[in-house]
């Protein structure tokens, strides 16, 4: 029986689109994490409906059973953050460059029908036309930028050479329930949240002007289903994006107003790596997968915001 192979299906990201395979009535998910950064908890109720398998992509033989024959693999386990690649690459470079050729010589020689990779908006780098197009000269300035960018190199060269249908999906800033808030490392937005809940002020890297394509977690989870049905898209490179443009200061005020609080931001010096404003030119996406973002960027911190007064309630309550 064909099935569906998430890894790092126990993450926000991951844990979304298998959820979505769910609902859209796909027979068997196979959700491999390590458990490095995902969590069972994210799986919750779904759990009886899955094959979960802790395993690691950096293990070819321990994943290699688990994805041979699948209809699609969403390939979505990396260690996702620019700062932790840059004070930290090894273990960066060995998951996102390693596990990835892991995942599509697993994929090739278990003749999976087609790999959607979570590629980055981060392999664009600063550029000095907005909105970043898919055809744009590539400027990493991280290792995990490099690492993501590397991915899709090899994403292409496996559908080239070896006829392996992928397709990658440049993430722009995805935010939403069950981004974790834990680390220093963790998305801006989800720290942004639990500041907003405990009363206490964020620290903005920079001046706070940055600004991002903030997307909604369930847009990026339906488009990742779209790249996977889609027709003679094998081997492209897509923009996973809203195609809007906020700063940080903005997302802030934002959930200030959503909270009823007045708390300035703290600010410090812009952090390496940082890439100064990011948008997606989704006119591709669009035309060849289907793209159509249903969230607005205050409704989807309306969801977020929601989720997150249940799972992190303030420290204070």
């Amino acid at each position: 029986m064909s099935h569906y192979v998430v890894t790092g299906g126990a993450g926000f990201i991951g844990s979304a689109i298998t959820r979505k395979l769910l609902a859209e009535g796909a027979g068997r998910v196979v959700v491999i994490d390590n458990l490095l950064s995902g969590s069972e908890s994210n799986l919750e109720e779904i759990r009886s409906r899955i094959d979960f398998q802790r395993a690691d992509i950096r293990n070819y033989e321990e994943i290699a059973p688990l994805i041979r024959d699948a209809a699609v693999v969403f390939h979505e386990a990396a260690i996702p953050s620019v700062p932790r690649s840059i004070d930290d690459p090894v273990p960066s470079h060995d998951v996102n460059a390693n596990g990835t050729f892991n995942v599509l010589r697993a994929a090739k020689e278990g003749n999976v029908g087609r790999v959607v990779y979570a590629a980055s908006s981060s392999a664009y780098g600063d550029t000095e036309v907005l909105p970043k197009v898919e055809d744009m000269t590539p400027r990493p300035k991280s290792p995990y930028a490099l690492q993501k960018l590397l991915g899709e190199y090899y994403c292409n060269v496996f559908t080239g050479v070896y006829g392996l249908e992928t397709v990658a999906l440049r993430y722009f800033n995805v935010y939403g329930p069950r981004q974790d808030p834990s680390s220093p490392y963790s998305g801006v937005l989800s720290l942004f949240m639990t500041a907003a809940l405990n009363r206490t002020a964020p620290k903005i890297f920079g001046d706070g002007e940055q600004s991002r394509d903030f997307t909604y977690v369930e847009d990026v989870a339906e488009l990742n289903l779209k790249a996977a049905r889609a027709k003679g898209v094998a081997g492209k490179v897509y923009n996973a994006g809203n195609g809007g443009r906020i700063t940080l200061n903005q997302s802030w005020a934002l959930l200030q107003k959503l909270e009823g609080i007045d708390i300035p931001a703290i600010y410090g010096p812009p952090r390496a790596g940082d890439v100064r404003d990011s948008q997606a030119d989704t006119t591709l996406a669009v035309a060849e997968l289907g793209h159509a973002p249903r969230y607005s960027f205050e409704e989807g911190m309306r969801l977020t915001l929601k989720w997150y007064r249940k799972a992190y309630p303030p420290k204070s309550a």
